[in-house]
């Protein structure tokens, strides 16, 4: 049984008499808000519903309850037997809301019983017979909530049906002589057709076991006999050896591992090949996610459709050309009637963002440090034109969580502008208080304590007392604590200087946990481990490269370039998706 009963959804049903005008509305309860009606005519036998069990879970409840309203909740007129059969059913799993129609005063139980049962009745109830009703009218276009509407249907029962599309017809003959479990059949629709005609094989066999249940499914999604059929690369290459079956004309890998390498440096190649022939991107799904097809609406190239990679856990590797999500497809369709331009999706996180625009502040203003000449030139332009910072507050590099806070504080930029801050604090005479440390407290105070903090007409006093060179250092200190991080000013600057990060920053590992896309993770491993591994590893998991660059980093792999920095981290910063 399933963990959770599909619930049940129709069109509008109306009622027969003077009512005819006024459609039946459905809504959904909560089986505890429902309770049997003294007045249900079922007295004898209400509570055998051994007959109705199996429907149920097949099926999910097809024809609501009938219910009115009482102090408690709501009673049961008609459909005592369906509510005592979700009672049973409750007890091995959840059940959704159930499907009722709530009466009202002067409805007539019988009118209502006798059109809903017409309007079920166009439901064919077997469930090959309700795939073909369902995919007759989807070739003629209409949508799963079409469907569903009009049938009196949820739309998972029409996409669990539809998904019978992909079962092979051997397999379908089989399941209508009751050959075959719907437990069976339904797995089986995350089956590929070449899976399908394995399993139909072993089925037929009178010497092998085909697998059920649990099993069916680890041996679809888990199995490591990866016959040769599913190779993209040249058989020749392969230098492992072949393992064939004695008793069939199957041949399998011996070496999975070679196998991978060697299928994902394919799926890179082939996933090249789909760029340069145009399309707008190339998706590769993880390893072991089917392809479910009602998930997707077909739209050609040149309107803006991707091509989707899926690749099985034994190495069957399939590309769906042309197709966009239903979220993305629906996405489009509201933009082109709207007028609104896509935004572009950034390869970057805002906490990747965030800590990268912070790393990269660092350096900068350290170095401002010993351009004096520049930080009075930047001052200037400061009063003339302003900044969100020049209100005069310090740049607070506020970090968006405790790692980035924590990466940042340590850094080696910021131990450097600490000390320099001490030195500063010493010329203008500033003392630290119990609640000040040297390297936390700022020079120029924040908005809400810059009078308790510092009097105007002392620090004027003080800098009157300083040579030149003393107060353009401090002036180029303050200019470097009020310089705002996350801007084209550290850009501008950063180019100006020359900024290597290197001399600066090192990855760390709140580096790696921010870093999530992909396709730049695996560009990483090419720059650091070279083209070769980083086809190998294009399927492998996103830790699973991360590691391959910390170990080029780390020295523990040979790296193919030394003092690698990534491009983030360059001036001016680029991306690695082009």
């Amino acid at each position: 049984m399933q963990a959770r009963l599909s619930v049940w959804r129709a069109s509008p049903v109306h009622f027969n008499g003077s009512r005819k005008d006024k459609p039946m509305q459905l809504t959904h309860l909560n089986l505890n808000d429902l309770k049997p009606s003294s007045v249900n005519v079922r007295k004898k036998d209400g509570k055998a519903v051994g007959d109705l069990l199996p429907s149920i879970r097949s099926l999910g409840i097809l024809q609501p309850l009938l219910v009115r309203p009482n102090c408690e909740g709501y009673e049961i007129v008609a459909g005592q037997r369906r509510y005592h059969a979700l009672t049973v059913l409750a007890e091995d799993g959840e059940i959704d809301p159930v499907p009722c129609i709530v009466m009202d005063d002067g409805d007539d139980a019988k009118a209502i019983e006798a059109s809903l049962a017409e309007n079920i009745a166009r439901l064919p109830m077997d469930e090959i017979d309700q795939y073909k009703a369902f995919a007759a009218l989807a070739a003629k276009g209409e949508t799963v909530d079409d469907i569903a509407t009009r049938f009196g249907v949820t739309e998972r029962l029409v996409n669990q049906r539809l998904a019978i599309a992909n079962i092979i017809d051997p397999i379908l003959n089989a399941y209508r002589r009751d050959e075959i479990r719907p437990d069976t059949l339904r797995i089986l629709t995350m089956a590929t057709p070449r899976q399908q005609k394995a399993w139909w094989r072993l089925h037929k066999s009178d010497d092998d076991y085909a697998p059920l249940g649990r099993a069916l499914k680890d041996w679809l999604f888990g199995g490591t006999h990866i016959p040769l059929s599913n190779a993209l690369f040249d058989i020749a290459d392969y230098t492992a050896p072949i393992v064939s079956d004695l008793f069939g004309e199957d041949r399998y890998f011996s070496d999975s591992d070679l196998f991978w390498q060697m299928q994902s440096t394919a799926v890179a190649e082939a996933r090249e090949a789909f760029k340069r022939d145009g399309w707008t991107d190339v998706v590769l799904m993880e390893v072991g996610n089917y392809w479910t097809s009602w998930d997707y609406r077909n739209v050609a190239k040149e309107d803006g459709g991707k091509v989707f990679i899926t690749c099985t856990r034994d190495g069957e590797v399939t590309f769906h050309e042309g197709y966009l999500t239903i979220k993305e497809a629906d996405r489009r369709d509201k933009q082109a009637e709207t007028g609104e331009a896509k935004a572009e999706r950034s390869e970057l996180t805002k906490a990747m963002q965030n800590y990268l625009g912070l790393h990269r502040h660092g350096p900068v203003r350290t170095e401002l440090l010993s351009r004096p000449d520049i930080a009075l030139r930047l001052s200037v332009a400061h009063m003339i034109a302003g900044s969100g910072l020049w209100n005069v507050e310090a740049e607070p590099q506020r970090g968006s969580s405790e790692a980035i806070a924590e990466s940042v504080t340590t850094a080696k930029a910021n131990e450097a502008f600490a000390t320099e801050r001490q030195a500063v604090r010493s010329l203008l005479g500033i003392e630290n208080t119990d609640d000040d440390e040297a390297t936390d407290s700022t020079i120029v105070p924040s908005r809400q304590d810059y009078r308790s903090r510092h009097s105007l007409s002392d620090t004027f006093a003080v800098l009157m007392e300083l040579d030149d060179a003393a107060v353009v250092r401090v002036l180029a200190f303050v200019m470097a604590e009020t310089l705002e991080a996350h801007t084209p000013m550290i850009e501008a600057l950063g180019a100006q200087f020359g900024t290597d990060m290197r001399d600066w920053w090192t990855a760390d590992q709140t580096f790696f946990d921010l870093l999530r896309e992909k396709e730049a993770i695996n560009a990483m491993v090419a720059e650091l481990a070279g083209d070769t591994t980083a086809k190998a590893y294009v399927t492998a998991t996103a830790k699973v490269q991360k590691s391959i660059i910390a170990a080029c980093l780390d020295g523990t792999r040979e790296a193919q370039v030394a003092n690698w920095m990534p491009r983030y981290m360059t001036f001016p910063a680029t991306a690695y998706k082009q």
